[in-house]
């Protein structure tokens, strides 16, 4: 059951009809004039309702863990009669932060199957659901005096994370337009890193980060799904899972709504993408499993590329470099209150450079932009290394640290932030893509596990020579991109998957068979039949 298969059809033959070639492009000409105002709410909705509540999770439990461990180590003395040493200590919030990340690696596993068996809409919504549940078990955590609780608050928002960052990514894609999709694919580092700014905000001292709050600190993020849970009633299904059932009548009704276009232009669609999916069709009656997807050999490369991607997004050290800023400030001459604005600052800055990336995935290549952002991250950690090994000799190279700190959320934000989450939805068929998916998110969440689990090991042991790892496996991606990345922006997945048929011999930069469609002329994926 090879990928290649499902596009055969689309690059064999010829285009001969000139005025079918010119209806096409002037059809997609009419797409570009602008997002329809639907398709803005689907985002706006996904982003503020799915992703501020992951970013959120993520970085809210830095601040207050102090506060926490001490309500811990009292919990423990009153429910239990125990009192806990510092090591026991040590481990229950070691538990309490990682158990996050197992969650939502098995979240990830199981993404795939929930997408395919509720579909992408009512997915995302059983998402919301559980990081709705997630954030009333912090809330009564304290008052029913149980770390228990506490725990599996962490483990169901970490589920949520997991199903969100598999699922969300390719529901959003497949109501996008072909140039669209980089746009709508950085919606979830927007998201995400909204959502960890606004935990670093949240947990000062002066806002929700104190003794009595904490509860409401780590559960005020409901708030955002509460307010996005309006817009359900009025969210389409994605018009390609419901070709893929068998529901073209359905799947042209959701297609209507989300492009707001004339009819003529809609019809198009819906037939390129079932020439898209026809093989596919005949020929996954038995659905695509993750087991089908690590067996199918046509699928090796770009199940490398996606969890590769997203591994090593977090083992370029983006956490550890968010870890250090506020010691670095410090060094700087910045009192403690300083420094924690200021590391907040850095979140500002990942945030706006995540807002920019909508523009530059509209507008610039994949692979160019994911090079860039590499190459300028090694060398950023490069510098931070240097930095902050002499920062206390020189006082002078405090501030080349802060530059080096700065450059590298930049450089992270422009392309390793964003990229990652999308490409997997780029680079594979529907059939697969909920597997492909599910792989990629549990490569991230693993990722950050091992970063988390090892990074105070390394830091203890060689200090800011971590930052010289964590940019060696920046260099590994970059040549992994360079070499068999193939460029994905304009192009529909069946042809990025023809180039990618065969694994790590694929001639990813050779032009798709028998297409003859050359010079300013639309491509075959553009073209709507």
């Amino acid at each position: 059951m090879e990928q290649h298969r499902e596009c055969e059809g689309l690059f064999t033959g010829e285009l001969h009809n000139e005025k079918l070639l010119e209806s096409a492009q002037t059809g997609a000409e009419a797409c570009r004039k602008r997002w329809s105002v639907l398709l803005i709410i689907v985002a706006l909705s996904i982003t503020i309702g799915l992703y501020v509540p992951v970013g959120y999770n993520i970085g809210v439990v830095n601040s207050p863990a102090e506060v926490i461990r001490s309500w811990c180590l009292e919990s423990a003395r009153t429910r239990y009669n125990v009192d806990l040493t510092y090591g026991q200590l040590t481990m229950l919030w070691s538990s309490i932060v990682s158990i996050f990340l197992i969650g939502g690696i098995i979240g990830s596993l199981t993404g795939s199957w929930l997408a395919d068996f509720m579909g992408r809409k009512w997915a995302c919504v059983f998402s919301g659901g559980l990081s709705f549940a997630g954030a009333f078990f912090f809330v009564i955590t304290k008052f029913i005096n149980s770390i228990e609780v506490l725990l599996l608050g962490r483990f169901v928002v970490g589920l949520s994370a997991g199903l969100t960052t598999c699922i969300a990514p390719m529901y959003l894609i497949e109501l996008a337009p072909p140039y669209l999709t980089g746009a709508m694919g950085v919606f979830c580092q927007l998201g995400i890193t909204l959502g960890v700014l606004l935990a670093q905000i949240f947990s000062l001292n002066q806002v929700l980060g104190d003794a009595e709050l904490w509860p409401y600190l780590l559960s005020c993020y409901a708030v955002f799904i509460f307010l996005s849970a309006f817009t359900i009633p009025m969210l389409p299904e994605s018009p390609k899972f419901l070709l893929l059932n068998r529901r073209r009548a359905d799947a042209l009704k959701q297609l209507e709504r989300v492009r707001d276009d004339v009819p003529d232009i809609i019809e198009r669609e819906i037939m390129e993408m079932e020439m898209h999916m026809q093989v596919a069709t005949r020929q996954t009656q038995s659905s695509w499993n993750i087991a089908k997807v690590l067996c199918d050999r046509s699928l090796l490369l770009p199940v490398i590329l996606v969890c590769a991607m997203q591994g090593g997004q977090q083992f370029s050290g983006i956490n550890a470099v968010f870890y250090y800023s506020t010691l670095i400030f410090q060094h700087a001459g910045l009192s403690s209150e300083e420094s924690q604005l200021a590391t907040i600052g850095t979140g500002i800055i990942n945030l706006l450079m995540a807002c920019v990336s909508v523009f530059v995935m509209s507008y610039f290549k994949r692979r160019g932009v994911m090079q860039l952002s590499c190459l300028s991250s090694i060398l950023c950690l490069l510098l931070l290394a240097f930095t902050i090994t002499f920062v206390e000799t020189y006082s002078w190279i405090s501030y080349i640290c802060i530059i080096a700190v700065l450059g590298y959320v930049l450089c992270y934000g422009i392309g390793l932030g964003p990229i990652p989450y999308f490409i997997g939805s780029e680079l594979f068929e529907v059939g697969p893509r909920p597997s492909a998916m599910a792989l990629g998110g549990m490569a991230n969440y693993g990722g950050n596990f091992i970063v988390g689990l090892t990074f105070p090991l390394m830091q203890a042991k060689i200090g800011a020579s971590s930052f010289i790892i964590f940019a060696a496996f920046t260099a590994g991606l970059l040549l992994l991109v360079r070499y068999y990345l193939p460029e994905t922006k304009g192009r529909d997945p069946s042809e990025v998957a023809n180039l990618c048929r065969n694994g790590l011999r694929s001639q990813v930069f050779a032009s798709p068979s028998n297409s003859t469609v050359t010079g300013d002329t639309v491509p075959i994926s553009e073209v709507k039949l």
